[in-house]
């Protein structure tokens, strides 16, 4: 019996409506920060995964939430283009983007005044080779000449000390207490509302949710598109929803900030959670790669999203108890 090989690559069909004009910029840099490329004029791909999966079906979501059309479709190449065309085409725009970190780290070190090189200057080195290395999803060859210029570059500045970050000051901290302790009780023994087949943002806030929020909570997973919310239920990570992304917070990181703003441990998880959800590096927390993996995993062993849920509250128990200890 023959088997079925999945197609390898993913394609974002998209027509956007020529006004407003900074529609059509927004949709490209949301696609250029997922790190895939353009195959025809509004056609885009990328190789076939879950992440990649959601990844387009928010892009999609945002499209026509703007009026526009997207189609996502699963796709292997017949005629015209290769698969290694396209891979070369993967590979092009990451070695691109790599070779201008180490252009700019070269620079640096040619510079008689590397030795008294701004914090800020390589901190910003070390997150676009980041975010760089979390797009290039097929192993561009540049990223080993970027990495070494940025570490001879890391030794050439490795004196200079760290700025302390200036703690808040007590009444603001008591402040925000009050004001999420307020919060939560207007959200007890509700119904919390998100989008099917649940992935890390929405695992790490519904654990939120029960754990620092609503014990009680009860979780119904419902279609991204279409669904109208009952009286006394809160729509999380969603379309529309009472809690989701603001700007460059994930909902995660809104929840948190809303409800338990003091709480150092879940800060630091909510920097995980946007480095994987949101894949900009902001934070570059070490941990995110381990916990993307161990979510990838809950993820591929758990079909209903209430085993999802299940283990991912163990993972994310277990963090928040380091977090706390590490304090």
């Amino acid at each position: 019996m023959e088997m079925t090989v999945p197609p390898p690559w993913l394609l974002l069909i998209h027509q956007i409506p020529p006004k407003p004009d900074y529609l059509r910029v927004k949709v490209w840099r949301r696609l250029q920060r997922l790190g895939a490329v353009p195959i025809k004029n509004s056609v885009y791909v990328l190789p076939r995964g879950e992440q990649a999966v959601e990844d387009l079906q928010w892009v999609a979501r945002e499209i026509a939430a703007d009026g526009g059309d997207a189609t996502i479709c699963e796709a292997r190449f017949v005629e015209g283009l290769t698969d290694a065309q396209v891979t070369s085409l993967f590979h092009q725009a990451r070695n691109a983007d790599y070779e201008q970190v180490a252009a700019e780290a070269r620079r640096l070190l040619d510079d008689d005044s590397a030795a008294k090189l701004p914090g800020a200057d390589l901190a910003r080195l070390r997150r676009r080779l980041a975010e760089i290395v979390r797009i290039d999803h097929l192993g561009a060859p540049g990223r080993s000449v970027a990495e070494k210029r940025l570490a001879a570059l890391e030794q050439s500045v490795k004196r200079l000390s760290r700025r302390a970050t200036p703690p808040a000051s007590e009444r603001a901290s008591a402040a925000a207490t009050r004001s999420g302790t307020k919060a939560r009780s207007a959200y007890k023994n509700r119904t919390w509302v998100t989008r099917k087949d649940i992935h890390v943002d929405r695992m790490a806030s519904a654990w939120l949710i029960r754990r620092f929020i609503d014990p009680r909570a009860r979780f119904k997973f419902v279609p991204a598109s279409g669904y109208r919310p009952a009286p006394q239920e809160v729509r999380f990570d969603m379309f529309e929803a009472e809690f989701t992304h603001q700007g460059e917070l994930c909902t995660f990181e809104v929840l948190a900030g809303r409800f338990r703003p003091n709480d150092t441990a879940l800060r630091r998880i909510g920097e995980i959670i946007h480095d994987i959800d949101l894949k900009d590096s902001r934070f570059l927390r070490e941990e995110a790669a381990g916990v993307e993996r161990l979510v990838a995993g809950i993820v591929a062993s758990q079909v209903k999203d209430d085993d999802r849920l299940r283990r991912a509250a163990a993972l994310f128990d277990d963090l928040y108890e380091s977090f706390r200890q590490r304090r």
